[in-house]
């Protein structure tokens, strides 16, 4: 149970009968209290103080974004007020009536969980749409809540708001705190080590000499060039390359900028990874959950890039906004694979980030017509078969530092990329099957060596095998029919 249910339990058992208006500060001097106290039970002091505690507690003041340790790496923390959470009474109604519209019932806990917001600020809100015979009690619920259902008056108003936009889930962060996190989790403070490429890498068989490339290249943070023939492994390594920096950061799971919604965690794009449960009876990390712990990002897209990727989008349907690609992949990696050959041109693409490439930061427009600045703090590599002078001008190359081939594989490196491959599909290996392959299927037909070809051809083999119902084994006629089928218009 997150840390906001259990502290309003506790107290709402301390508050049963009164709601004055001092009950606020009751609550939070209840509540300053029993963290004082379980901090003391659960985390004795490094070291002895050299002065007395005073002798009454004292208000955390803690910002509402901090860095935890150096391991937990920068985490948003709960705010104590709606102000503190950049949002007024008016947004937090609204999303509270809207929520109700959408369900017969609902606690006062429930739509704390649902909106991502302490109870203790929910609570309030809740008496006063009371108050206003907005909602009413249909009976009560455990730890001193109640069970509340949305009056006619409630209903009509809650449909008012759902026609200027239909959102109703996690409440909006704004963008100012979005733009402090980046800052807090950039790119530009990562510098991966030697040692981190090799755990990046280690799952590919990949040149040391080319490790020695990329290796600065990722250290810039800045855009990249890989290029060279197909099949040779320009994806994996772009797919690769956020595993050097560190594994996770926080995004809102959606930004509020003047009463417009914007949504920009993505579960398509971004993989959820929650902190460890805690263990304790109450949870002091006291995190904001309207933000979503993810992996650092790496987002990969193709020949379908089209320029309303690059800009915000509005559902005029919901009238919810959809981040564009380069915010979702912030403070990770943006993978442009097959460049040169989206929908859009490269002039048009290029043309839209040439000053984000240089700047760090890129503009964006919202649907009222409001033009905002957004952060540009990722590394993007440009994946391409074709040549990227053929591609740009020298203006767009000088932003881009690094460009790196990827060359065709060493005969000794393709060899062992057939016995891992066989390992992996579980095909037998045979040495002499491998010679024979390599000399009368490439040396003799002049055809170049790819890293991609050894678990191609070994996946023909392992299907062959299985419909003929064989033992799934490496054979010069193995080979053979493998090779006819994958080189027949090749």
């Amino acid at each position: 149970m997150t840390d906001h249910t259990t502290h309003g339990s506790i107290a709402g058992g301390a508050a049963v009968a009164s709601r004055d208006g001092d009950e606020g500060s009751q609550l939070d001097a209840l509540l300053d209290r029993i963290h004082q106290l379980t901090a003391a039970q659960t985390a004795p002091p490094l070291r002895q103080p050299e002065f007395d505690a005073p002798a009454e507690p004292v208000r955390d003041t803690t910002p509402q974004v901090t860095k935890a340790s150096k391991s937990d790496g920068w985490i948003p923390v709960e705010p104590d007020s709606l102000a503190a959470a950049g949002l007024t009474d008016g947004e937090v109604e609204a999303l509270i009536l809207k929520t109700l519209n959408g369900r017969a019932e609902a606690t006062g806990r429930f739509l704390s969980d649902h909106l991502k917001l302490p109870f203790r600020i929910i609570d309030p809100l809740l008496h006063s749409l009371k108050h206003d015979r907005l909602v009413a009690h249909k009976g009560a619920a455990p730890m001193n809540d109640y069970v509340y259902q949305v009056t006619e008056l409630g209903h009509e108003r809650g449909k008012k708001f759902a026609e200027h936009c239909t959102y109703f889930g996690a409440a909006p962060v704004p963008l100012e705190a979005y733009i402090e996190s980046v800052r807090h989790q950039t790119l530009a403070d990562q510098h991966p080590t030697e040692e981190d490429l090799h755990r990046a890498f280690e799952d590919l068989l990949i040149d040391k000499k080319m490790l020695l490339r990329l290796g600065p290249a990722i250290n810039s943070g800045r855009g990249l060039f890989l290029f060279g023939a197909p099949g040779n492994g320009k994806t994996s390594i772009a797919e690769r390359i956020t595993k050097a920096f560190g594994n996770y950061i926080w995004i809102p799971r959606a930004l509020g900028i003047d009463g417009e919604i914007i949504r920009l965690y993505d579960p398509g794009m971004h993989e959820e990874t929650p902190l460890p449960a805690n263990e304790g009876l109450l949870d002091n990390r006291k995190i904001d959950l309207r933000w979503v712990r993810i992996r650092r990002p790496t987002i990969v897209v193709g020949g379908e890039l089209t320029m309303e990727h690059l800009e915000i989008t509005l559902n005029t349907a919901t009238n919810v906004s959809e981040a564009p690609i380069q915010l979702k992949s912030n403070c990770g990696t943006l993978v442009i694979d097959d460049f040169g050959r989206q929908r859009m041109t490269t002039d048009q693409l290029l043309n839209r980030w040439i000053v984000p490439l240089e700047k760090r930061y890129d503009f964006l427009n919202l649907a009222s017509g409001k033009k905002i600045q957004v952060p540009f703090d990722q590394l993007i590599v440009f994946s391409t078969n074709l040549e990227p002078k053929d591609l740009v001008d020298d203006a767009f190359l000088r932003r881009i530092p690094y460009k790196i081939e990827i060359v065709d594989p060493e005969e000794s490196a393709f060899r062992e990329l057939m016995k891992i491959m066989a390992a992996q599909l579980n095909v037998e290996y045979d040495q002499a099957a491998v010679d024979y392959l390599i000399d009368t299927h490439y040396h003799s037909a002049n055809r170049p060596l790819r890293c991609c070809q050894p678990r191609d051809l070994i996946l023909q083999i392992r299907n062959f095998c299985r419909y003929a119902n064989r033992p799934a084994k490496m054979t010069p006629e193995n080979f053979d029919f493998a090779v006819e089928n994958y080189f027949a218009v090749m």
